[in-house]
Protein backbone atom coordinates (compact mmCIF):
# COMPACT_ATOMS: atom_id res chain seq x y z
CA UNK A 1 0.00 0.00 0.00
CA UNK A 2 1.35 3.48 -0.82
CA UNK A 3 1.43 6.23 1.74
CA UNK A 4 -1.77 8.05 2.59
CA UNK A 5 -1.74 11.60 1.29
CA UNK A 6 -4.89 13.04 2.85
CA UNK A 7 -5.32 15.00 6.07
CA UNK A 8 -8.26 15.21 8.44
CA UNK A 9 -8.28 19.00 8.43
CA UNK A 10 -8.53 19.44 4.69
CA UNK A 11 -9.61 17.52 1.64
CA UNK A 12 -6.59 18.84 -0.22
CA UNK A 13 -3.77 16.25 -0.31
CA UNK A 14 -0.82 17.08 1.87
CA UNK A 15 2.43 17.61 0.01
CA UNK A 16 4.72 14.61 0.13
CA UNK A 17 8.33 15.34 1.05
CA UNK A 18 11.34 13.11 1.53
CA UNK A 19 11.14 13.74 5.29
CA UNK A 20 7.40 13.10 5.63
CA UNK A 21 7.77 9.89 3.61
CA UNK A 22 10.60 8.74 5.88
CA UNK A 23 8.55 9.48 9.00
CA UNK A 24 5.51 7.59 7.72
CA UNK A 25 7.62 4.69 6.45
CA UNK A 26 9.37 4.39 9.81
CA UNK A 27 5.93 3.98 11.41
CA UNK A 28 4.43 1.61 8.86
CA UNK A 29 7.51 -0.48 8.08
CA UNK A 30 9.42 -0.01 11.34
CA UNK A 31 11.00 -3.46 11.49
CA UNK A 32 11.49 -4.00 7.77
CA UNK A 33 14.91 -3.49 6.23
CA UNK A 34 15.36 -0.10 4.58
CA UNK A 35 18.98 -0.77 3.59
CA UNK A 36 21.34 -3.69 3.31
CA UNK A 37 24.89 -2.38 3.71
CA UNK A 38 28.13 -4.35 3.23
CA UNK A 39 29.38 -5.73 6.53
CA UNK A 40 32.95 -5.16 7.66
CA UNK A 41 33.02 -8.84 8.61
CA UNK A 42 32.58 -9.91 5.00
CA UNK A 43 35.93 -8.36 4.17
CA UNK A 44 37.79 -10.32 6.85
CA UNK A 45 36.06 -13.67 6.29
CA UNK A 46 35.82 -13.53 2.52
CA UNK A 47 32.15 -14.50 2.70
CA UNK A 48 29.87 -11.68 1.49
CA UNK A 49 27.65 -10.30 4.23
CA UNK A 50 25.29 -7.36 4.44
CA UNK A 51 24.02 -5.72 7.62
CA UNK A 52 20.39 -4.65 7.95
CA UNK A 53 19.28 -1.08 8.64
CA UNK A 54 15.56 -0.98 9.47
CA UNK A 55 13.25 1.87 8.58
CA UNK A 56 12.99 2.80 12.25
CA UNK A 57 16.77 2.83 12.62
CA UNK A 58 17.08 4.88 9.44
CA UNK A 59 14.69 7.47 10.86
CA UNK A 60 16.48 7.53 14.22
CA UNK A 61 19.87 7.90 12.53
CA UNK A 62 18.60 10.83 10.45
CA UNK A 63 17.34 12.47 13.66
CA UNK A 64 20.75 12.12 15.31
CA UNK A 65 22.58 13.33 12.22
CA UNK A 66 20.22 16.31 12.05
CA UNK A 67 21.09 17.25 15.63
CA UNK A 68 24.78 17.11 14.71
CA UNK A 69 24.32 19.44 11.75
CA UNK A 70 22.01 21.75 13.69
CA UNK A 71 24.81 22.13 16.22
CA UNK A 72 27.57 22.58 13.64
CA UNK A 73 25.72 24.84 11.19
CA UNK A 74 23.17 26.68 13.33
CA UNK A 75 24.51 26.87 16.89
CA UNK A 76 28.24 26.98 16.18
CA UNK A 77 28.26 28.22 12.60
CA UNK A 78 25.50 30.81 13.01
CA UNK A 79 24.12 29.86 9.59
CA UNK A 80 20.39 30.66 9.36
CA UNK A 81 17.90 27.87 8.69
CA UNK A 82 16.58 27.59 5.12
CA UNK A 83 20.05 28.48 3.86
CA UNK A 84 21.50 26.47 0.99
CA UNK A 85 24.31 24.16 2.12
CA UNK A 86 26.50 22.46 -0.46
CA UNK A 87 27.36 18.77 -0.04
CA UNK A 88 30.33 17.58 -2.07
CA UNK A 89 30.36 13.90 -1.17
CA UNK A 90 30.43 10.56 -2.97
CA UNK A 91 26.78 9.74 -2.40
CA UNK A 92 27.23 5.95 -2.56
CA UNK A 93 27.02 5.01 1.14
CA UNK A 94 24.40 4.87 3.86
CA UNK A 95 26.37 7.52 5.75
CA UNK A 96 26.04 9.85 2.76
CA UNK A 97 22.26 9.39 2.83
CA UNK A 98 22.25 10.34 6.51
CA UNK A 99 24.22 13.52 5.90
CA UNK A 100 21.87 14.63 3.11
CA UNK A 101 18.69 13.87 5.05
CA UNK A 102 20.20 15.12 8.32
CA UNK A 103 21.09 18.51 6.86
CA UNK A 104 17.59 18.74 5.40
CA UNK A 105 16.02 17.73 8.74
CA UNK A 106 18.11 20.43 10.42
CA UNK A 107 16.27 22.97 8.26
CA UNK A 108 18.73 23.53 5.41
CA UNK A 109 18.53 23.10 1.64
CA UNK A 110 21.07 20.55 0.35
CA UNK A 111 22.91 21.53 -2.83
CA UNK A 112 24.33 18.24 -4.06
CA UNK A 113 27.61 17.87 -5.92
CA UNK A 114 29.20 14.79 -7.40
CA UNK A 115 32.86 13.83 -7.22
CA UNK A 116 32.79 14.00 -11.00
CA UNK A 117 33.45 17.72 -10.61
CA UNK A 118 37.23 17.69 -10.22
CA UNK A 119 37.94 21.44 -9.93
CA UNK A 120 36.92 23.23 -6.70
CA UNK A 121 36.69 26.51 -8.63
CA UNK A 122 33.60 25.22 -10.41
CA UNK A 123 32.11 24.13 -7.06
CA UNK A 124 32.75 27.56 -5.57
CA UNK A 125 31.06 29.27 -8.52
CA UNK A 126 27.99 27.04 -8.22
CA UNK A 127 27.78 27.69 -4.49
CA UNK A 128 27.71 31.41 -5.17
CA UNK A 129 25.09 31.06 -7.90
CA UNK A 130 22.84 29.18 -5.48
CA UNK A 131 23.45 31.62 -2.65
CA UNK A 132 24.89 28.86 -0.48
CA UNK A 133 26.16 29.68 3.01
CA UNK A 134 28.34 26.62 3.66
CA UNK A 135 30.01 23.60 2.05
CA UNK A 136 30.17 20.12 3.54
CA UNK A 137 32.76 17.72 2.14
CA UNK A 138 33.98 14.23 2.97
CA UNK A 139 37.64 13.38 3.47
CA UNK A 140 38.21 12.58 -0.19
CA UNK A 141 36.71 15.86 -1.30
CA UNK A 142 38.57 17.97 1.23
CA UNK A 143 41.89 16.41 0.26
CA UNK A 144 41.22 17.28 -3.38
CA UNK A 145 40.43 20.88 -2.45
CA UNK A 146 43.70 21.29 -0.58
CA UNK A 147 44.79 24.07 1.76
CA UNK A 148 44.82 26.70 -0.97
CA UNK A 149 41.33 25.74 -2.07
CA UNK A 150 40.14 26.03 1.52
CA UNK A 151 41.46 29.58 1.64
CA UNK A 152 39.74 30.45 -1.64
CA UNK A 153 36.36 29.07 -0.65
CA UNK A 154 33.61 31.72 -0.61
CA UNK A 155 31.86 29.89 2.26
CA UNK A 156 32.97 28.07 5.41
CA UNK A 157 33.77 24.38 4.90
CA UNK A 158 32.63 21.62 7.25
CA UNK A 159 33.68 17.97 7.37
CA UNK A 160 31.18 15.15 6.85
CA UNK A 161 32.54 12.95 9.61
CA UNK A 162 31.63 9.27 9.78
CA UNK A 163 28.27 8.51 11.32
CA UNK A 164 29.97 6.23 13.84
CA UNK A 165 31.77 9.32 15.17
CA UNK A 166 28.44 11.14 15.44
CA UNK A 167 27.01 8.21 17.38
CA UNK A 168 29.84 8.49 19.91
CA UNK A 169 28.62 11.98 20.83
CA UNK A 170 24.92 11.05 20.81
CA UNK A 171 24.37 11.86 24.49
CA UNK A 172 25.81 15.36 24.25
CA UNK A 173 23.85 15.99 21.05
CA UNK A 174 20.60 14.99 22.73
CA UNK A 175 21.39 17.38 25.60
CA UNK A 176 22.69 20.33 23.53
CA UNK A 177 20.26 20.25 20.57
CA UNK A 178 16.57 20.11 21.40
CA UNK A 179 13.75 19.40 18.96
CA UNK A 180 13.18 23.09 18.23
CA UNK A 181 16.28 23.04 16.05
CA UNK A 182 14.82 20.33 13.82
CA UNK A 183 12.17 20.48 11.10
CA UNK A 184 8.82 19.03 12.15
CA UNK A 185 6.98 17.14 9.45
CA UNK A 186 3.78 18.60 10.90
CA UNK A 187 4.84 22.10 9.85
CA UNK A 188 3.04 23.28 6.68
CA UNK A 189 5.24 23.24 3.60
CA UNK A 190 5.19 26.10 1.12
CA UNK A 191 5.06 24.49 -2.36
CA UNK A 192 7.34 27.21 -3.75
CA UNK A 193 10.08 26.74 -1.13
CA UNK A 194 13.27 25.07 -2.36
CA UNK A 195 13.87 21.51 -1.13
CA UNK A 196 17.03 20.56 -3.06
CA UNK A 197 19.43 22.02 -5.58
CA UNK A 198 20.76 19.60 -8.18
CA UNK A 199 22.72 20.33 -11.35
CA UNK A 200 22.41 19.34 -14.96
CA UNK A 201 24.62 16.37 -15.75
CA UNK A 202 26.24 18.25 -18.62
CA UNK A 203 27.77 21.70 -18.47
CA UNK A 204 27.58 24.81 -20.60
CA UNK A 205 30.75 26.89 -20.97
CA UNK A 206 32.45 24.76 -18.34
CA UNK A 207 29.75 25.01 -15.70
CA UNK A 208 26.57 22.96 -15.15
CA UNK A 209 23.24 24.69 -14.67
CA UNK A 210 21.50 24.83 -11.33
CA UNK A 211 18.33 22.73 -11.02
CA UNK A 212 16.42 24.13 -8.03
CA UNK A 213 13.68 21.73 -6.89
CA UNK A 214 10.75 23.08 -4.87
CA UNK A 215 8.28 21.13 -2.77
CA UNK A 216 5.58 21.21 -5.46
CA UNK A 217 8.02 19.48 -7.80
CA UNK A 218 9.12 17.05 -5.09
CA UNK A 219 5.52 16.09 -4.35
CA UNK A 220 4.81 15.38 -8.03
CA UNK A 221 7.95 13.24 -8.33
CA UNK A 222 7.06 11.27 -5.19
CA UNK A 223 3.59 10.51 -6.54
CA UNK A 224 5.08 8.92 -9.65
CA UNK A 225 5.90 5.97 -7.38
CA UNK A 226 2.40 4.55 -7.82
CA UNK A 227 3.13 4.03 -11.52
CA UNK A 228 6.68 2.75 -11.19
CA UNK A 229 7.42 1.20 -7.80
CA UNK A 230 4.48 -0.99 -6.78
CA UNK A 231 6.02 -4.11 -5.16
CA UNK A 232 6.39 -7.20 -7.33
CA UNK A 233 7.64 -9.74 -4.80
CA UNK A 234 4.60 -11.89 -4.06
CA UNK A 235 6.40 -13.72 -1.24
CA UNK A 236 7.71 -10.77 0.73
CA UNK A 237 9.47 -7.43 0.60
CA UNK A 238 10.85 -6.00 -2.63
CA UNK A 239 14.65 -5.60 -2.50
CA UNK A 240 16.39 -3.43 -5.06
CA UNK A 241 19.91 -2.07 -5.60
CA UNK A 242 21.36 1.42 -5.72
CA UNK A 243 21.24 2.99 -9.16
CA UNK A 244 23.91 5.63 -8.56
CA UNK A 245 25.06 8.47 -6.33
CA UNK A 246 22.65 10.24 -3.99
CA UNK A 247 24.16 13.44 -5.39
CA UNK A 248 22.32 12.75 -8.67
CA UNK A 249 18.61 12.81 -9.26
CA UNK A 250 18.18 9.11 -10.03
CA UNK A 251 19.12 7.63 -6.66
CA UNK A 252 17.54 10.48 -4.69
CA UNK A 253 14.13 10.18 -6.35
CA UNK A 254 14.32 6.38 -6.38
CA UNK A 255 14.78 6.33 -2.61
CA UNK A 256 11.85 8.72 -2.16
CA UNK A 257 9.62 6.54 -4.33
CA UNK A 258 10.67 3.13 -2.96
CA UNK A 259 10.36 4.17 0.69
CA UNK A 260 6.62 4.61 0.19
CA UNK A 261 6.26 0.87 -0.37
CA UNK A 262 8.71 -0.35 2.24
CA UNK A 263 11.24 -1.49 -0.36
CA UNK A 264 14.76 -2.34 0.81
CA UNK A 265 17.81 -1.01 -1.07
CA UNK A 266 20.97 -3.12 -1.10
CA UNK A 267 24.29 -1.29 -1.34
CA UNK A 268 26.84 -2.91 -3.68
CA UNK A 269 30.41 -3.34 -2.50
CA UNK A 270 31.63 -2.09 -5.90
CA UNK A 271 30.09 0.43 -8.24
CA UNK A 272 29.10 -0.05 -10.97
CA UNK A 273 28.58 -3.58 -9.77
CA UNK A 274 29.75 -6.49 -11.98
CA UNK A 275 27.91 -9.76 -12.56
CA UNK A 276 29.33 -11.59 -9.55
CA UNK A 277 28.35 -8.74 -7.23
CA UNK A 278 24.75 -8.75 -8.44
CA UNK A 279 24.64 -12.54 -8.05
CA UNK A 280 25.90 -12.16 -4.47
CA UNK A 281 23.25 -9.53 -3.66
CA UNK A 282 20.53 -11.77 -5.09
CA UNK A 283 21.77 -14.67 -2.94
CA UNK A 284 22.52 -12.83 0.31
CA UNK A 285 20.16 -9.83 0.19
CA UNK A 286 17.22 -11.41 -1.71
CA UNK A 287 17.39 -8.76 -4.44
CA UNK A 288 14.43 -9.35 -6.74
CA UNK A 289 14.32 -6.14 -8.76
CA UNK A 290 16.99 -3.82 -10.12
CA UNK A 291 17.10 -0.34 -11.54
CA UNK A 292 20.12 0.18 -13.75
CA UNK A 293 21.56 2.65 -16.23
CA UNK A 294 21.42 1.11 -19.68
CA UNK A 295 25.17 1.18 -20.29
CA UNK A 296 25.82 -0.70 -17.05
CA UNK A 297 23.09 -3.23 -17.77
CA UNK A 298 24.61 -3.83 -21.22
CA UNK A 299 27.78 -4.93 -19.42
CA UNK A 300 25.72 -7.39 -17.36
CA UNK A 301 24.13 -8.73 -20.53
CA UNK A 302 27.57 -9.28 -22.04
CA UNK A 303 28.44 -11.41 -19.03
CA UNK A 304 25.13 -13.28 -19.29
CA UNK A 305 25.77 -14.23 -22.92
CA UNK A 306 28.69 -16.44 -21.91
CA UNK A 307 27.60 -17.38 -18.39
CA UNK A 308 24.38 -19.44 -18.26
CA UNK A 309 24.35 -19.38 -14.45
CA UNK A 310 24.35 -15.58 -14.38
CA UNK A 311 21.75 -15.44 -17.14
CA UNK A 312 19.49 -17.47 -14.85
CA UNK A 313 20.07 -14.84 -12.15
CA UNK A 314 18.81 -12.09 -14.47
CA UNK A 315 15.87 -14.17 -15.67
CA UNK A 316 14.95 -14.90 -12.05
CA UNK A 317 14.53 -11.21 -11.19
CA UNK A 318 10.95 -9.97 -10.97
CA UNK A 319 11.90 -6.94 -13.06
CA UNK A 320 14.87 -5.12 -14.57
CA UNK A 321 14.26 -1.42 -15.19
CA UNK A 322 16.75 0.41 -17.38
CA UNK A 323 17.00 4.15 -17.80
CA UNK A 324 19.26 7.00 -18.87
CA UNK A 325 19.31 6.04 -22.54
CA UNK A 326 17.68 3.45 -24.74
CA UNK A 327 19.14 -0.05 -24.73
CA UNK A 328 20.46 -1.12 -28.10
CA UNK A 329 18.05 -3.24 -30.14
CA UNK A 330 20.56 -6.09 -29.90
CA UNK A 331 20.47 -5.95 -26.08
CA UNK A 332 16.69 -5.59 -26.04
CA UNK A 333 16.22 -8.60 -28.31
CA UNK A 334 18.58 -10.76 -26.24
CA UNK A 335 16.90 -9.75 -22.97
CA UNK A 336 13.38 -10.43 -24.20
CA UNK A 337 14.34 -13.66 -25.95
CA UNK A 338 16.07 -14.90 -22.80
CA UNK A 339 13.02 -14.23 -20.65
CA UNK A 340 14.35 -11.25 -18.70
CA UNK A 341 11.47 -9.14 -17.37
CA UNK A 342 12.62 -5.88 -18.91
CA UNK A 343 11.13 -2.43 -18.42
CA UNK A 344 12.54 0.83 -19.77
CA UNK A 345 11.91 4.32 -18.49
CA UNK A 346 12.71 7.69 -20.00
CA UNK A 347 13.38 10.85 -18.05
CA UNK A 348 15.82 13.60 -17.11
CA UNK A 349 17.33 15.37 -14.11
CA UNK A 350 15.07 18.38 -14.48
CA UNK A 351 11.92 16.21 -14.38
CA UNK A 352 12.79 13.95 -11.48
CA UNK A 353 14.14 11.02 -13.44
CA UNK A 354 11.00 9.45 -14.95
CA UNK A 355 8.45 10.69 -17.48
CA UNK A 356 7.68 7.77 -19.80
CA UNK A 357 7.68 4.01 -19.28
CA UNK A 358 7.72 1.12 -21.74
CA UNK A 359 4.57 -0.92 -22.32
CA UNK A 360 6.31 -4.25 -21.84
CA UNK A 361 4.33 -7.42 -22.31
CA UNK A 362 4.79 -10.27 -24.76
CA UNK A 363 4.07 -8.51 -28.06
CA UNK A 364 7.46 -7.86 -29.73
CA UNK A 365 5.87 -5.17 -31.89
CA UNK A 366 4.76 -2.97 -29.00
CA UNK A 367 6.65 -3.89 -25.82
CA UNK A 368 9.36 -1.27 -26.49
CA UNK A 369 6.83 1.52 -27.04
CA UNK A 370 6.80 4.24 -24.40
CA UNK A 371 3.74 5.78 -22.77
CA UNK A 372 3.78 8.97 -20.68
CA UNK A 373 3.04 8.74 -16.98
CA UNK A 374 -0.49 9.81 -16.11
CA UNK A 375 -1.59 12.69 -13.89
CA UNK A 376 0.92 15.13 -15.38
CA UNK A 377 0.72 17.77 -18.11
CA UNK A 378 2.84 16.59 -21.05
CA UNK A 379 2.61 17.40 -24.75
CA UNK A 380 4.30 16.07 -27.89
CA UNK A 381 4.65 19.00 -30.26
CA UNK A 382 5.59 18.72 -33.93
CA UNK A 383 8.98 20.14 -34.79
CA UNK A 384 10.11 21.64 -38.07
CA UNK A 385 10.67 18.38 -39.93
CA UNK A 386 12.59 20.08 -42.72
CA UNK A 387 15.31 20.80 -40.22
CA UNK A 388 15.56 17.12 -39.39
CA UNK A 389 15.21 15.61 -42.83
CA UNK A 390 18.79 14.39 -42.88
CA UNK A 391 19.64 10.98 -44.22
CA UNK A 392 19.01 8.30 -41.63
CA UNK A 393 21.40 5.43 -41.01
CA UNK A 394 20.01 3.41 -43.90
CA UNK A 395 20.61 6.21 -46.39
CA UNK A 396 16.93 7.07 -46.81
CA UNK A 397 15.40 10.41 -46.01
CA UNK A 398 13.21 10.32 -42.92
CA UNK A 399 9.50 10.95 -43.46
CA UNK A 400 8.40 10.33 -39.87
CA UNK A 401 6.90 13.32 -38.10
CA UNK A 402 9.15 14.23 -35.19
CA UNK A 403 7.55 15.39 -31.96
CA UNK A 404 9.32 17.25 -29.17
CA UNK A 405 8.47 16.21 -25.62
CA UNK A 406 7.30 19.33 -23.77
CA UNK A 407 6.34 19.63 -20.10
CA UNK A 408 3.68 22.25 -19.50
CA UNK A 409 4.03 24.82 -16.74
CA UNK A 410 0.91 23.34 -15.14
CA UNK A 411 2.61 19.96 -14.65
CA UNK A 412 3.71 19.31 -11.09
CA UNK A 413 7.12 18.11 -12.26
CA UNK A 414 7.78 21.13 -14.49
CA UNK A 415 11.19 22.39 -13.35
CA UNK A 416 12.11 25.79 -12.00
CA UNK A 417 11.14 28.81 -14.09
CA UNK A 418 14.82 29.50 -14.78
CA UNK A 419 14.92 26.31 -16.88
CA UNK A 420 11.71 26.91 -18.83
CA UNK A 421 11.20 28.42 -22.26
CA UNK A 422 10.82 32.19 -21.73
CA UNK A 423 8.34 32.51 -24.60
CA UNK A 424 5.65 30.05 -23.50
CA UNK A 425 6.69 29.23 -19.92
CA UNK A 426 6.89 25.49 -20.62
CA UNK A 427 9.90 23.21 -20.33
CA UNK A 428 11.18 22.10 -23.74
CA UNK A 429 13.20 18.93 -23.28
CA UNK A 430 14.73 18.77 -26.76
CA UNK A 431 13.91 15.04 -26.77
CA UNK A 432 12.33 13.87 -30.01
CA UNK A 433 9.81 11.08 -30.43
CA UNK A 434 7.74 9.41 -33.12
CA UNK A 435 4.16 8.44 -32.33
CA UNK A 436 3.68 4.81 -33.34
CA UNK A 437 0.23 4.26 -31.86
CA UNK A 438 -2.37 6.16 -29.92
CA UNK A 439 -0.43 7.53 -26.94
CA UNK A 440 2.56 5.30 -27.73
CA UNK A 441 5.97 6.65 -28.72
CA UNK A 442 9.51 5.64 -29.58
CA UNK A 443 12.52 7.82 -28.85
CA UNK A 444 14.07 9.41 -31.94
CA UNK A 445 17.07 11.23 -30.54
CA UNK A 446 17.75 14.76 -29.32
CA UNK A 447 17.35 18.04 -31.08
CA UNK A 448 20.82 19.20 -30.11
CA UNK A 449 24.43 18.18 -29.96
CA UNK A 450 24.48 16.27 -26.70
CA UNK A 451 25.27 12.63 -26.05
CA UNK A 452 24.73 10.49 -22.95
CA UNK A 453 27.78 8.76 -21.53
CA UNK A 454 28.08 5.51 -19.56
CA UNK A 455 26.40 6.78 -16.39
CA UNK A 456 23.65 8.46 -18.43
CA UNK A 457 25.26 11.85 -17.80
CA UNK A 458 25.14 14.28 -20.68
CA UNK A 459 28.08 15.64 -22.64
CA UNK A 460 28.01 18.75 -24.82
CA UNK A 461 29.89 17.53 -27.89
CA UNK A 462 29.53 20.77 -29.82
CA UNK A 463 31.54 22.81 -27.31
CA UNK A 464 34.39 20.26 -27.45
CA UNK A 465 34.33 20.31 -31.26
CA UNK A 466 34.21 24.10 -31.42
CA UNK A 467 37.17 24.38 -29.06
CA UNK A 468 39.19 21.85 -31.05
CA UNK A 469 38.53 23.73 -34.28
CA UNK A 470 39.42 27.06 -32.67
CA UNK A 471 42.62 25.85 -31.02
CA UNK A 472 43.80 23.36 -33.65
CA UNK A 473 42.60 24.84 -36.95
CA UNK A 474 46.05 24.55 -38.46
CA UNK A 475 46.38 20.91 -37.39
CA UNK A 476 43.03 19.36 -38.30
CA UNK A 477 40.61 19.50 -41.18
CA UNK A 478 37.44 18.37 -39.36
CA UNK A 479 36.47 16.70 -36.12
CA UNK A 480 33.61 15.06 -34.24
CA UNK A 481 33.10 13.84 -30.68
CA UNK A 482 31.53 10.47 -29.95
CA UNK A 483 31.05 8.43 -26.80
CA UNK A 484 27.43 7.38 -26.30
CA UNK A 485 27.42 4.84 -23.49
CA UNK A 486 31.17 5.25 -22.88
CA UNK A 487 32.88 6.48 -19.68
CA UNK A 488 34.12 9.62 -21.44
CA UNK A 489 34.08 11.17 -24.92
CA UNK A 490 36.54 10.54 -27.74
CA UNK A 491 37.63 13.14 -30.27
CA UNK A 492 37.96 11.98 -33.88
CA UNK A 493 40.00 14.30 -36.10
CA UNK A 494 40.64 14.20 -39.84
CA UNK A 495 44.07 15.24 -41.03
CA UNK A 496 46.17 15.09 -44.14
CA UNK A 497 48.09 11.94 -45.01
CA UNK A 498 51.66 11.45 -43.92
CA UNK A 499 51.42 13.14 -40.51
CA UNK A 500 53.03 11.69 -37.42
CA UNK A 501 49.87 10.59 -35.59
CA UNK A 502 51.51 10.32 -32.17
CA UNK A 503 52.96 13.83 -32.41
CA UNK A 504 49.70 15.23 -33.81
CA UNK A 505 47.67 13.79 -30.94
CA UNK A 506 50.07 15.25 -28.38
CA UNK A 507 49.98 18.66 -30.08
CA UNK A 508 46.18 18.66 -30.14
CA UNK A 509 46.00 17.58 -26.50
CA UNK A 510 48.43 20.33 -25.46
CA UNK A 511 46.24 22.95 -27.13
CA UNK A 512 42.87 21.77 -25.78
CA UNK A 513 43.95 20.61 -22.31
CA UNK A 514 43.23 23.91 -20.56
CA UNK A 515 39.65 23.92 -21.89
CA UNK A 516 39.01 20.44 -20.48
CA UNK A 517 40.50 21.14 -17.05
CA UNK A 518 37.24 22.74 -15.83
CA UNK A 519 34.84 20.21 -17.28
CA UNK A 520 33.12 17.20 -15.77
CA UNK A 521 35.26 14.09 -16.05
CA UNK A 522 32.55 12.37 -18.09
CA UNK A 523 32.60 15.17 -20.67
CA UNK A 524 36.34 15.71 -20.89
CA UNK A 525 38.96 14.53 -23.34
CA UNK A 526 41.13 13.13 -20.58
CA UNK A 527 44.37 12.44 -22.47
CA UNK A 528 45.95 12.26 -25.93
CA UNK A 529 44.85 8.61 -26.03
CA UNK A 530 41.25 9.84 -26.34
CA UNK A 531 42.08 11.49 -29.67
CA UNK A 532 41.81 9.31 -32.78
CA UNK A 533 43.34 10.50 -36.05
CA UNK A 534 41.75 9.32 -39.32
CA UNK A 535 42.45 10.18 -42.98
CA UNK A 536 41.02 13.32 -44.51
CA UNK A 537 37.40 12.85 -45.65
CA UNK A 538 37.11 9.32 -44.27
CA UNK A 539 34.45 9.90 -41.61
CA UNK A 540 30.88 9.02 -42.72
CA UNK A 541 28.79 12.02 -43.76
CA UNK A 542 25.23 12.88 -44.69
CA UNK A 543 24.59 13.03 -48.43
CA UNK A 544 22.70 16.32 -48.45
CA UNK A 545 24.76 18.60 -46.19
CA UNK A 546 27.98 16.66 -45.78
CA UNK A 547 27.71 16.71 -41.98
CA UNK A 548 29.63 14.00 -40.17
CA UNK A 549 27.19 11.41 -38.81
CA UNK A 550 27.96 10.88 -35.15
CA UNK A 551 26.09 7.60 -34.76
CA UNK A 552 27.64 6.17 -37.91
CA UNK A 553 31.13 7.05 -36.64
CA UNK A 554 30.42 5.23 -33.39
CA UNK A 555 29.24 2.15 -35.24
CA UNK A 556 32.04 2.11 -37.81
CA UNK A 557 34.76 2.50 -35.17
CA UNK A 558 33.10 0.40 -32.49
CA UNK A 559 35.92 -2.16 -32.35
CA UNK A 560 38.54 0.55 -31.93
CA UNK A 561 36.47 2.29 -29.25
CA UNK A 562 35.91 -0.99 -27.41
CA UNK A 563 39.65 -1.59 -27.37
CA UNK A 564 40.31 1.95 -26.17
CA UNK A 565 38.03 1.46 -23.16
CA UNK A 566 39.05 -2.13 -22.48
CA UNK A 567 35.71 -3.65 -23.47
CA UNK A 568 35.96 -7.32 -24.27
CA UNK A 569 33.33 -9.76 -25.47
CA UNK A 570 32.43 -12.24 -22.74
Amino acid sequence: MPLSTSTSSSSKPKLLTHLSILRDSSDRFARLAAFKVPSAESTSTGIPRWDTITFRQFSDDVQLCARYWARELNIRGNIPRKSVVGLWIGGYTYSDVLHIYGISKAGYVPQLFSLRLPDPTVIFELLQKAGARALVGDQGTLSSIGDQGMMNSPVPIFTAISFSDIEVSSQSLLQDVNDSYLVSEEEPVDPSDCAFVFHTSGSTSGSPKLVPCNYRWLDAVARKASQLCVPLNKNGQDVSTWIGSMCHIGQTTMLICLMQYGTCIAQPRRFPYPADELAAMVEHCNVNRIWQFSAFFSALLRAARSNPDFLRVLVGLDEVTTCGMALSKEDQDFAYKSGINLQEIFGSTELGGSTLVSLGGKDPNTRRHLRPLSGLAYEFRPVNTSAHAEDDDSGHQSTNRLLEFVVLAASGDCPDVSLRNPEDGDFHTGDLFIEVGSGEYIFAGRDDDWIKTESSLRCDTKSIEDNARAMCGSLISECIVVGTGRPSPVLFVESTAGVDETKLKKDIWRKIRQFHRRRYIHESITSADMIIVVPLGSLPRTASKGNIRRKAVEEEYKTQLDKLFGVTDC
